[in-house]
């Protein structure tokens, strides 16, 4: 039996892989790569994608105030991140450790990953088609993108991605293997294979394929307007959502082939130990850089929304500068001097320009 590592919907940092009737492998190599691996950087992703998908969500509800369909679904995209990021300490753990958590969060933070995944793909989706609709058909867009449709539309993708994520809840239980408590998917014994196979393809038809199939088309649409009608504004509301995508399928489709060529293996040939240990530590690589899109977003909002950046600096200027200057009042000299000079800096260069 070999030690596998995690996967979305079969999350076995430490569950003893089933080779059916070739011979087993020890795995005890991946087992010591993924320990080391995988806390240290699950604790970075932790880190960086709180912080900024907590700042996203605040700058959209205090600041913009949710006033447009976009807004809506990249809060929505925000919260998809931090269910993501939840679960991420206690798989960080457990790389290193048993599982100590019980049945109940095993199945519940199962689940969490996974409504995670899906939701955040089907909102790119939807902010994608929200895109589309406000370039390509702006006429129709005016009725069509209220908030009202993109609160409806952001309750209908939360019912889909949970929908979705319930086999991860069914199939995850805790087990005691070889001494050691386990959390991880367990299928009929008689069609483990069949089952690995089927929630690998739904994963990559409904992540992967379906997506990029309907960004193709949108992006399509969507240049072929700009080209007819060229608007700086434009470009700049596509330039972020296009950013997202991008970044997404760059993170995502390495570990997406690795999965497929994982339960896939008689269709592509791997059948050695060193063949299934090459693959699987390419796995606990390629997942951690997919667990990395967490943390991208808030830093494209910073730097391709200008909006975004704007009220970013109003809400450091004004609250974090400002109660921090209480505790330092070097601090808050130095900034009433800037902002002085800067102010005064500006009133010159107002009056100079009212001469001319």
């Amino acid at each position: 039996m070999e030690n596998n590592t995690t996967d979305i919907d079969d999350w076995s940092l430490t569950t003893e892989f089933d080779y059916g009737d070739s011979a087993p492998c020890m795995g005890t190599e991946e087992k010591h790569f993924a320990a080391s691996l995988l806390p240290p950087l699950y604790s970075l992703v932790v880190i960086f994608g709180l912080t900024g998908n907590m700042l996203v969500v605040l700058i959209l509800v205090k600041y913009k105030r949710l006033k447009s369909m976009t807004d809506i679904y990249l809060l929505n995209l925000a919260i998809s991140d931090l269910l993501f990021v939840f679960s991420l300490p206690f798989w960080a753990y457990y790389a290193v450790h048993d599982w100590i958590f019980g049945e109940v969060l095993c199945r519940i933070l199962s689940g969490i990953y996974l409504l995670g995944f899906y939701s955040g793909i089907f909102f790119i989706i939807l902010l994608t088609l929200d895109r589309y609709l406000a370039i390509v058909h702006a006429v129709f867009a005016l009725k069509a993108r209220t908030v009202t449709y993109g609160i409806l539309a952001s309750v209908a993708t939360w019912v889909v991605a949970l929908l979705i994520s319930v086999p991860g809840i069914v199939f995850h239980k805790t087990q005691k293997e070889n001494s050691r408590y386990t959390c991880s998917a367990h299928y009929p014994s008689d069609q483990i294979n069949v089952w690995k196979q089927i929630l690998t393809l739904k994963m990559n038809i409904l992540g992967l394929v379906i997506p990029m199939f309907i960004m193709i088309c949108s992006y399509t649409q969507i240049i072929k307007t700009l080209l007819q009608c060229r608007n700086e504004k434009k470009h700049k509301a596509v330039r972020l959502i296009f950013i997202i995508m991008i970044v997404y399928f760059f993170f995502w489709a390495p570990y997406n082939v690795c999965l497929l060529l994982r339960d896939f293996q008689g269709a592509f040939s791997i059948t050695t130990c060193e063949g299934n240990s090459q693959l699987h530590k390419a796995i606990q690589v390629t997942e951690t850089i997919s667990m990395i899109h967490c943390c991208i977003n808030p830093v494209i909002y910073a730097f391709a929304g200008e909006k975004f950046r704007k009220y970013l600096r109003n809400f450091f200027r004004k609250q974090i500068a400002f109660h921090f200057s209480k505790f330092c009042p070097i601090f808050y000299v130095d900034t009433a001097e800037r902002a002085s000079s800067t102010y005064t800096q500006s009133t010159g260069e107002q009056e100079v320009s009212a001469a001319l």
